[in-house]
């Protein structure tokens, strides 16, 4: 399968020039966890799952240990993992105690020449649902809604960021907006929503039973 991806405007372009320049951003498909990655390195090796995990759970415990002492830590044919520190608050020359004014910002990952070569002549192809050139209105966002629901029973938040091509807090508004219009409902948890078609909207009859 090809890596799905959009047009995004470049941010910090004025409004009123001729033409705004665009950028790809990727839509990533799915996640790989833990589990899935000990299984397939099973199948692979005569390595077991537990074995596997727990090599897992040993390198992220000594690369923690590693990173603390500010060292470089280097996997072979993965990439380069480092610390990186960022001030809290402006400190110049002058500032007293500047080692109490910052903190780790993040861990910095450079990939190894070995894993950019595995992405090596990837493929890429336009979301179908792409079109960032001209931001959606509620007609046509729900136009796109009716055309999921058709083959699908649920929406996912990560969904709805798909089909109408929105940043997740783009995609959150909205979500919030179509709930309190009584357009969609949750039927999953709070933290874990599953959005569904209300009676009446995106193809769902007005006779359907709400369960």
């Amino acid at each position: 399968m090809a890596i799905l991806y959009d047009w995004y405007e470049n941010p910090g372009e004025s409004d009123d020039s001729e033409e705004k320049g665009l950028h790809p951003r990727i839509f990533l498909n799915g996640k790989v966890n833990t589990e899935k990655l000990c299984q397939m390195i099973h199948g692979r090796s005569s390595l077991s799952v537990g074995d596997v995990k727990n090599t897992f759970e040993m390198l992220a415990q000594i690369c923690g240990e590693e990173l603390r002492e500010g060292r470089e830590v280097h996997i072979e044919g993965l990439g380069y993992f480092a610390p990186i520190l960022k001030s809290t608050q402006k400190v110049t020359r002058s500032t007293p105690n500047k080692s109490m004014k910052m903190e780790l910002k993040t861990i910095g990952f450079r990939p190894d020449v070995r894993l950019r070569g595995e992405l090596t002549g990837i493929k890429a192809s336009q979301c179908k649902y792409a079109r960032h050139s001209q931001p959606l209105s509620e007609v046509e966002i729900d136009m796109r809604l009716k055309e999921y629901f058709a083959d699908h029973d649920v929406m996912l938040r990560y969904d709805f960021q798909e089909i109408c091509s929105m940043t997740r807090t783009t995609a959150n508004r909205h979500l919030r907006r179509l709930l309190e219009g009584g357009k969609l409902r949750n039927v999953g948890r709070r933290m874990q929503p599953i959005y569904v078609p209300v009676a009446g909207y995106y193809g769902v009859s007005r006779d359907v039973v709400r369960r």
